[in-house]
């Protein structure tokens, strides 16, 4: 694998150096575009950061837009689809995606518009919804569509980690130093080391905050013996933030990111509640977009532990966005 390894990253660096040295060859938008993304696949915690970005951008007076490509999708429409008018969902989960539903859900008055090509997303969104500022879901590596501020996500596991195919770096950890600024989980101390590793001038850290549970089905137990269920791509997270939150978490189902369940799947799962004792399943909010469908067939009470997140320090973060915009 370290060949491969050692060619995709040859092939990363080359890509990006080549629309550094043509910023011509990008597509420029007459919107702002502000990317969020991250160096490795999947696990990083855009999503949150993402709904927490437009929450900011609603509360500076613009109209932000969000576009997603959408990853997952079991459905693929073609050309544009617009997940939400800002008013809730307009699509289901299999055309639109888990993330972009889940957007679509907790998040008013931000249209969401999904498609493999993002910059005609996002002229979408300006025609139809006269969007002030374009929100890149995932877009660190998305390099056609030019960007005015790039944020990146970043841990320090990722710069532990190895080139895929072996490990879960799109890019070699050097490409980092092009991000705007680094947001990360942590402390406001963990994000300026972090940047600092990376040479990139500013940074901000992510707070995180768990609410308390929400039905999917069933009453909300009362007990604490769960039954955890996620399909995301670090699970062991997920869990641990379950049991940081006095959860007794009897059995951990881990499934692959984006994992659309089966029947056999939940059965397996409420045989397992049945059998520990267990008084409920618990679940992530992603998660929870591609379970609902089974929603009828349940015989066991599930339940959603959502998740927002928060750009700290909030002043500075947002005086921040307003000067680069």
């Amino acid at each position: 694998m370290k060949p491969l390894g050692a060619i995709y990253g040859g092939v990363a660096r080359f890509r990006r150096s080549w629309y550094d040295r043509r910023p011509a060859s990008r597509i420029r938008l007459p919107r702002p575009v502000i990317s969020v993304g991250n160096l490795v696949t999947g696990g990083s915690g855009k999503t949150p950061v993402v709904a927490a970005v437009a929450a900011v951008l609603c509360r500076l007076g613009h109209r932000p837009a969000i576009l997603s490509r959408g990853y997952g999708r079991s459905r693929l429409a073609p050309g544009i689809v617009v997940v939400t008018e800002g008013t809730g969902p307009l699509v289901p989960v299999e055309q639109s995606g888990d993330e972009p539903q889940m957007l679509a859900r907790d998040i008013r008055g931000v249209p969401i518009v999904v498609a493999a090509d993002r910059a005609r997303a996002g002229q979408v969104a300006i025609d139809r919804f006269d969007s002030t500022v374009l929100i890149l879901d995932d877009g660190f590596q998305h390099l056609r569509l030019e960007r005015k501020i790039d944020l990146l996500v970043l841990s320090s596991a990722d710069l532990a980690e190895k080139l895929l195919p072996s490990g879960r770096l799109r890019e070699p950890v050097s490409a980092a130093s092009a991000a705007d600024a680094v947001l990360a989980y942590g402390s406001a101390a963990d994000a300026e080391q972090l940047a600092g590793r990376v040479g990139v001038a500013h940074s901000f850290c992510v707070t995180p905050r768990y609410l308390p549970l929400l039905a999917l089905h069933g009453v909300l137990p009362a007990d604490k013996r769960v039954v955890a269920v996620a399909g995301i791509a670090r699970p062991q997270r997920f869990f641990d933030a379950l049991r940081k939150q006095g959860y007794d978490v009897a059995r951990e189902f881990p499934f692959p990111d984006h994992h659309w369940f089966t029947t056999a799947d939940v059965r397996e799962i409420e045989a397992k509640v049945r059998e520990l004792g267990a008084s409920a399943v618990v679940t992530t909010a992603k998660d929870a977009m591609r379970l609902e469908r089974y929603r009828s067939g349940l015989t066991s009470p599930w339940a959603i532990l959502p998740l927002s997140v928060f750009v700290e320090p909030s002043a500075e973060f947002e005086a921040w966005l307003v000067s680069r915009l």
